[in-house]
């Protein structure tokens, strides 16, 4: 800790150095960030709060930590603002090293075998509470919370007294690559979530294509990533809402190599050097 002091003094280490310094082996600066957000929560502190304290807007706050940019002296103000120090926020952050990021194959197929466990599993870790899934679904009180020891046993959540919900996944969780679940979203959800002409409201579906070089692709999908972890920012934000304020939103943003079929068929052979090749 002597050397970690010294670092601090010297006012030169980043997030990515501290997380480095707890021994995590997961994200990084996604892991501090997440540890953060869960104790500003405890706390009953918002965004607003931050920014406050900070002299900041909100939405400055809120652009910080989607973008995982933060300096040493603000990482500082906002522990202090919670009575905590940074050596506080690292031992935190041990402890999130112990959560599980990917389910087995077999809880995978288990979760999609059954579409009510299905359900309540992505309410359960959407911060919907027990009364709150009575309420909204049809499910006898008996049968949600067996589905809720179920998930218990999958370590996905944690039922605490009094029905309360503690989801045991960490932020950066993620289904497993062509597991069950993924295969599920591409032969049922994918199907469903595109049948629509996204005219609404609320809706918005934009496709653009170009011919562009790898090095363009990997910034696009650095940028993606940003936008989900401001999506995940925004949505933890918005649980303290009631859940009439809140409505279920899915955002999918996809970029591949990919042409019509119709194209790929009439292309002459000697043409098919003109689109990159495998990696």
């Amino acid at each position: 800790m002597v050397r970690l002091a010294q670092l601090l003094l010297e006012k030169w280490i980043t997030l990515d150095h501290l997380v480095a310094y707890s021994g995590t082996f997961m994200s990084q600066a996604t892991v501090l960030m997440e540890v953060l957000r869960t104790a500003l929560r405890q706390r009953k502190l918002t965004y607003a709060h931050v920014a406050k304290d900070l002299r900041l807007s909100e939405s400055s706050v809120k652009r910080m930590f989607a973008q995982q940019n933060m300096a040493l002296d603000r990482l500082e103000r906002i522990c202090a603002l919670m009575n905590l120090e940074i050596a506080d926020l690292l031992e935190l952050t041990r402890h999130a090293q112990g959560r599980i990021t990917e389910l087995t194959e077999e809880q995978e197929l288990e979760l999609v075998s059954d579409p009510k466990l299905l359900v309540v599993g992505v309410l359960a870790t959407s911060q919907w509470s027990v009364a709150k899934i009575l309420e909204n679904y049809r499910l006898s009180e008996s049968e949600l919370i067996k589905m809720l020891r179920r998930l218990e046993r999958m370590k996905v959540i944690d039922l605490l007294p009094d029905k309360r919900i503690k989801v045991r996944l960490p932020r950066n969780f993620s289904w497993r690559r062509s597991g069950p679940i993924q295969r599920f979203f591409e032969e049922r959800v994918q199907k469903q979530f595109f049948d629509s002409s996204f005219l609404g409201q609320s809706e918005l579906r934009i496709s653009v294509h170009g011919s562009l070089s790898y090095h363009s692709i990997e910034l696009l999908q650095q940028r993606m990533k940003k936008i989900a972890e401001e999506f995940d920012a925004l949505t933890d934000e918005d649980r303290q809402l009631d859940h009439d304020k809140r409505e279920g939103t899915t955002l999918v943003v996809a970029i591949r190599p990919w042409e019509l079929s119709l194209f790929t068929e009439l292309r002459r052979t000697s043409a098919v050097g003109h689109t990159l090749p495998p990696r």
